[in-house]
């Protein structure tokens, strides 16, 4: 018989236990990046929920008040989730996980739960299993983003996405990485693009979000923890191969030759 049991991280259990991503590669820079980040947000009150079967890591949930969130969405008395996994499907894990999610919404008196999906990435979660569970999408956003929310009660303020996304872009013409540490890929996502620039010869700035305030206003995209812009277009907004980067910046020079 399965046993499925729910923890709740904190100080001490992260230190021991650890996060669930990128957790093979525990020396890793992005992953100690992570685990600080994960400190730090603690204290704001972020939730990361770890799903164990017969005592064996098999998926995860990280979510926070939408006023902390590390997404690029305007979701006031709403809780944000930010990740979710799980090893294995077709078990209702994932289901679990979301509805501790929104137990917790309702202990704080939310107004419900929302999450911002991309079919073009597992770097956000699948949209399939909220829209099972209740979730509708009220918005969306360039590049295949969606907004999807879970209400209490109809009568509540929905949550949007900011309207001005091209204009987040026309401030960097040089290759720019704006990234945040709430995703432990970020590192060799930041790797891969260095690399592939160093190849052509193209310096790049990076640019590390301090908080929320400055990733709602800055970053070009929802998903506001990691993009990389040149020469005032979108390159990425989740891992590319070094051949990739090589590719796409080879592209947008040829059109401003």
């Amino acid at each position: 018989m399965e046993n499925v049991q729910l923890i709740e991280l904190d100080h001490e259990l992260l230190e021991g236990t650890g996060s669930y991503c990128l957790r093979s590669k525990k020396n890793s820079e992005g992953y100690t990046n992570k685990n600080k980040w994960l400190m730090n947000r603690f204290e704001e009150g972020l939730k990361y929920v770890q799903l164990f079967e017969n005592q064996k890591q098999v998926g995860f949930i990280e979510y926070t008040e939408a006023e902390s969130s590390y997404r690029v969405v305007s979701a006031d008395h709403y809780l944000v989730i930010h990740c979710l996994w799980v090893s294995v499907t077709g078990k209702g894990h994932g289901t679990t996980l979301i509805h501790k999610c929104l137990e917790d919404a309702q202990k704080l008196g939310k107004q419900g739960v929302v999450v911002v999906t991309n079919s073009e990435t597992s770097w956000t979660p699948s949209k399939d299993i909220f829209l099972r569970n209740n979730f509708k999408i009220v918005d969306t956003a360039p590049f295949g983003f969606e907004l999807l929310v879970h209400q209490f009660n109809d009568d509540s303020n929905s949550p949007y996405f900011p309207t001005n996304w091209d204009e987040r872009l026309k401030p960097f013409n040089k290759l720019t990485i704006l990234r945040s540490f709430q995703c432990p890929y970020v590192e060799i996502a930041t790797n891969n693009v260095l690399e592939g620039a160093n190849h052509l010869g193209i310096e790049a700035e990076i640019y590390d979000f301090n908080n929320r305030d400055e990733l709602m206003k800055m970053s070009p995209t929802p998903y506001g923890i990691y993009s990389v812009i040149y020469k005032g277009q979108l390159i990425a907004f989740h891992r590319l191969t070094v051949h990739s980067v090589i590719k796409r910046l080879k592209q947008i020079n040829s059109l401003h030759e």
